[in-house]
């Protein structure tokens, strides 16, 4: 789908670098059409040092000069003055994505001058380690090329859905902020353990081991939670105890 396209990361932080991390190992594209800008200068130098990308820049202009797909992987907070600083650079021929939680594609549509193809997506924190879910809505101007060409980019990182866009606000309390849930369960579990005698060590171990394991019991077997769950809790047993 990439082939000689060139892909752009307007901001360089932690979810940028796993995405051009994940593209390079998936064999999407090559280092030398991987452009990226942010204000930072130590995050464009790690790019060069981690991933050979050296089309990397201070102007955003630049990237989107260059590239065939923006991803917009900066903060919400100023997604208005991006785009206003690289609007005269874009046309309906770039793709562009963004990452960024709560900006509808309508918005992004308002403040730029072109008809432009836009995909939202949310992405979460497990793409760090490639585990990630990400759930991508397109815009009113895309075609299904643009929608399969996003759903390679967010596959290289994990798993992708594609929802509408009214459920993306449900999308990012489940799988967006799933990940602290978890974790706060995976620290009560941890602590139970340390309550009835495990060192820190071991409890917190069996309890990662434990939510991991289970996740990839239901992925891999498919059977309803509940389903599973009957099958660890006997009658009188001390599953049961526990959960009630």
């Amino acid at each position: 789908m990439f082939g000689s396209k060139k892909i752009g990361f307007i901001g360089s932080g932690n979810m940028a670098s796993v995405l051009i991390k994940g593209i390079l190992k998936a064999g999407l594209v090559e280092e030398k059409s991987v452009f990226a800008s942010d204000i930072d200068p130590e995050k464009l130098d790690n790019l060069k040092s981690d991933y050979g990308i050296n089309t990397v820049f201070k102007d955003n202009k630049k990237v989107v000069e260059n590239c065939d797909i923006i991803v917009l992987a900066v903060k919400p907070q100023i997604m208005n003055r991006i785009l206003s600083e690289i609007d005269e650079n874009l046309d309906s021929s770039k793709l562009v994505i963004s990452i960024a939680a709560g900006i509808s594609t309508e918005y992004i549509d308002s403040l730029t001058s072109n008809d432009l193809k836009i995909i939202r997506a949310m992405p979460n924190t497990p793409a760090l380690i490639m585990e990630g879910a990400t759930a991508i809505c397109p815009g009113e101007n895309v075609s299904e090329d643009d929608l399969m060409l996003s759903r390679e980019i967010f596959s290289a990182v994990g798993v992708v859905v594609v929802v509408d866009e009214t459920q993306m606000d449900a999308v990012t309390g489940l799988s967006g902020s799933g990940p602290a849930y978890i974790f706060m369960m995976i620290e009560a579990l941890s602590d139970a353990g340390v309550k009835m005698g495990l060192s820190r060590n071991v409890s917190m171990k069996l309890a990662a081991q434990t939510v991991m394991g289970a996740a990839k019991l239901q992925i891999e077997t498919g059977m309803h939670p509940g389903r599973l769950k009957d099958m660890v809790t006997s009658p009188g047993g001390t599953a049961i105890a526990g959960i009630l």
